[in-house]
Order: structure tokens, then C-alpha cells, then sequence
């Protein structure tokens, strides 16, 4: 099975708590804090391996898990941080964030790697917080939960040259007999099912040119009308030709119409992308050896000359015009050091800054719930232990300093209302907060 499109749930590890402790050494009466801090979450990558050609890996297992960062301990002894876990995926694989749709990473080049989910930092041990006016702190940070998100995979096949046609025009026999390829070959449309891959060789029969170029062909499932719109079997498979060096177009010599067909083909192509039509194409005139396809050549030929487009007649089941083929072939792909270097796009990671990322705003969800929004807010209260009366209490202090304390009192809140910051569930108390269990 060719599985080219997944979503799978990613959970980063959470940071580790730091340590509230304090010096117990004989002949050190009072000794100071010494809590260490707890180590940095586990991140989550994917990783190009030039191995993979399909994201089978993800069919059955869809939720992954990235270990936690160590805890922090006595004696200024920091937690160790969480291995990151990495993800390998064929190349060519695009990774969307599937809330939003953003594109995270697009990932072409061997061993090029994005990460996916950020892990928590590590909370502070009490060791930080100790100043010259409060030589005791009992407050130490609990490590930042792990980003977790749902993405989407959507690999999209390198593959030097694509075959597209209408079903039954070739394409799986034209593979055959150009690569050492298997395909299923069937005299009925749909005989394939899912993209097919093989590698050409240029040098022709017995290898007489010297050309060591060695492309390689996807055959892609047959579209149909209306594939771009999501028609038949082949508008599931229109995304794996953007990658691609040069198009062939496979067209049934034998048909009803074949400038109809050649003419559908192109339609679906344009509604998809219509870059697709300025890569270099070459139009396979397919199963010359009948007498019906070879009547309806000339004219078929003549056609394509004044639109610019390159044709050649074959008859892929028995071998007619695989040399000619080869040649076209030949003069529309790139040189050798070209060709081994990754197709456009070569591949990209995005980075996106965080716009005003200490902003707060107040959003009141019911009449009694009101939700505070703030990157930093947010990352504070998942850092604070309110079972530690000095810990609240410095919270309450940093609701003030970013305004999210004022701005919940022009909301009009009140004593006893609830407060949502990220995961973390608060009551409002006219002097003090409290959390909710």
C-alpha cells in the first residue's frame, strides 16, 4: 500500500521541575537553598531518510510521545535533559501544522531535519530566587509542559519524470519497458492503483551512448475529467507530479478522440497548478502499432508541432519508438550534476517569529469564566506550584507587572469567578489567588 498522506499527534516532553531544598551539612547551621534546576523536555523531529519512499511507518501508530526532562535534586545537581525523539520520513515530505494549516517544514535534502514540537524548559531550582532581603526561598519552577499538536504528512514524490494519462494509455507498459519496474499491467482502466517507481537508463540497448544519466519515472495513477476536483482515483495523486524535472504526457493513440484526451489531460494539470504546464513536456503518442492510432497520427502530430510541444510515437508493448523516446527524453532533463542535486523546491524550514508574545488579553467565556491569553502568562502559570504559598504569591505579582491583573478587573470579574490560564484553573480571590482542584 502507498500511503502518502497522514496525521499524527505529536506530544514534546515536559521540562523537569526544579528542586526546592535546602544545605543539611553538619557544622552548617542554616545552610542556604540548593535546589538544581530540572532538565529541558524532549523535542520532536523529522528527519529525511532516503531509504523511505512512502509514510507507511505512521499507518497504525498516529500518537507520539517524547520522553521528559529530568528532575532536578539537592546539592545544585540539575535533572538531565530529555533525548529528542526523530521521526524518519521519505524525502519529499511536507509537514502542515492541521489546526492551521501552516506549512512547518518541507523537507527534500538527505538527512535535512525540522523540528515539529518544541520540549518544556526545565523549572528553576530555588537556588535562583534567593536575593539579599529573602536568603530562604521555598519557590522553584515546575518545568514547562511540552508543545503538543496534531500535523499533517503529505509526501510529495521526487521523481525526475512523470507519467500522467487518462486510464489505459499506457503509462504502467511505457514503465515497463523503459525500467526495470514490475507494474501491474491490465487491459481495463484502473489498473493502477497507487504510484509506481523505476529507473531509466539513457544509454539505450547495449549501452552504445555514453550517457550515465539515470532518471527516475513515476507512474501516477490515470486521471480522469474532473480529477482536480476530486474525480476519480488520480486527484489524490496530481500533488506527486509538482516535484518532478519533466512531464509525459501518455496518450491512447487507439482512442475515440485522442486530442480530446491530450486536451483533458492538460485541463486537470492547468486546475491543479498551472505551473505544471511550463515544465518541460514531451507527449508520448502511444500504441502506434494499430492501425486506427497510426491513421490518427499525422494529425495528432501536426497539432501538438503548432502548440509548441515535442511528440514522439511509441508502441510500448512491443518496443516501437522506446529508442525515440529516450532520445526526447534525453535532451529535455538537466545534466548529470543537476540532475543529482534535489528538484525544486530544494527544500525549506520555516521560522516564524512570535508577534508580541508578552501581549495579554482578557476574554470572558461565560458569565463567570474568564480566560487570560499571553505566551509568557501562560508559560508562568504552567511553571507554578499554587500548593506553595510563596510561589502564588509571585504569581500574583507577575499577573500585575503584565497587566493581565488589571486587565481582569476592567472585565469585571469577581470574587469566586474562575480564571483559565493555558491548562492551569484559577479562582479569583479578592487578595489572593487559588487554584482549583
Amino acid at each position: 500500500m502507498f500511503l502518502d498522506r497522514v496525521k499524527v499527534n505529536l506530544r514534546a516532553g515536559d521540562g523537569g521541575n526544579g528542586a526546592s531544598t535546602f544545605r543539611r551539612e553538619a557544622h552548617v547551621p542554616r545552610g542556604g537553598p540548593d535546589g538544581g534546576d530540572g532538565g529541558r523536555g524532549s523535542s520532536i523531529y523529522f528527519r529525511v531518510d532516503a531509504g523511505q519512499t512512502t509514510l507507511r511507518d505512521f499507518q497504525y501508530k498516529h500518537h507520539f510521545r517524547a520522553p521528559a526532562g529530568g528532575q532536578g535534586q539537592r546539592a545544585r545537581r540539575h535533572g538531565a535533559a530529555g533525548d529528542d525523539l526523530i521521526l524518519d520520513v521519505p524525502p519529499g515530505t511536507a509537514v502542515y501544522d492541521d489546526a492551521t494549516g501552516e506549512l512547518i517544514a518541507d523537507l527534500v535534502a538527505m538527512g535535512q531535519s525540522a523540528m515539529a514540537a518544541r520540549g518544556g524548559r526545565g523549572g528553576l531550582g530555588n537556588v535562583h530566587f534567593a536575593t539579599s532581603t529573602h536568603q530562604a526561598p521555598r519557590h522553584a519552577q515546575k518545568g514547562e509542559p511540552g508543545e503538543e499538536r496534531w500535523v499533517r504528512l503529505e509526501l510529495r514524490l521526487i521523481a525526475d519524470i512523470g507519467l500522467v494519462g487518462l486510464p489505459n494509455a499506457g503509462k504502467s507498459t511505457l514503465l515497463a519497458a523503459l525500467t526495470a519496474a514490475t507494474p501491474k499491467i491490465a487491459d481495463y482502466p484502473f489498473t493502477t492503483l497507487e504510484p509506481n517507481l523505476g529507473v531509466m537508463d539513457l544509454s539505450g540497448e547495449g549501452g552504445i551512448d555514453a550517457d550515465f544519466r539515470r532518471p527516475s519515472l513515476a507512474d501516477l495513477p490515470g486521471l480522469i475529467e474532473g480529477a482536480s476536483a476530486g474525480a476519480g482515483l488520480g486527484h489524490a495523486f496530481l500533488r506527486h507530479v509538482e516535484r518532478t524535472r519533466v512531464l509525459v504526457q501518455v496518450v491512447d493513440g487507439s482512442g475515440r478522440d485522442p486530442n480530446w484526451d491530450f486536451e483533458v489531460i492538460r485541463d486537470e494539470l492547468r486546475a491543479h497548478d498551472p505551473a505544471l504546464l511550463n515544465k518541460p513536456m514531451l507527449v508520448a503518442f502511444n500504441k502506434i502499432d494499430l492501425p486506427v492510432a497510426a491513421e490518427a497520427w499525422p494529425a495528432f502530430a501536426k497539432a501538438r508541432k503548432r502548440d509548441g510541444l515535442r511528440t514522439v510515437a511509441i508502441a510500448a508493448s512491443t518496443g516501437v519508438g522506446i529508442d525515440a523516446f529516450r532520445a526526447a527524453i534525453a535532451d529535455l532533463l538537466p545534466t548529470s550534476g543537476e540532475l543529482d542535486a534535489p528538484p525544486e523546491p530544494s527544500g525549506v524550514v520555516v521560522h516564524r517569529l512570535d508577534a508580541s508574545p508578552d501581549r495579554v488579553t482578557v476574554l470572558q467565556e461565560s458569565e463567570n469564566v474568564y480566560r487570560v491569553v499571553g505566551r509568557m502568562i501562560e508559560r508562568i502559570a504552567s511553571q507554578t506550584n499554587f500548593e506553595v504559598e510563596e510561589s502564588a504569591e509571585r504569581f500574583q505579582r507577575d499577573l500585575e507587572r503584565l497587566g493581565a491583573d488589571a486587565a481582569l478587573r476592567r472585565a469585571g470579574i469577581q470574587p469566586g469567578d474562575t480564571v483559565l490560564v493555558g491548562s492551569v484553573e484559577l479562582e479569583w480571590q479578592a487578595e489572593a489567588w487559588s487554584a482549583r482542584r
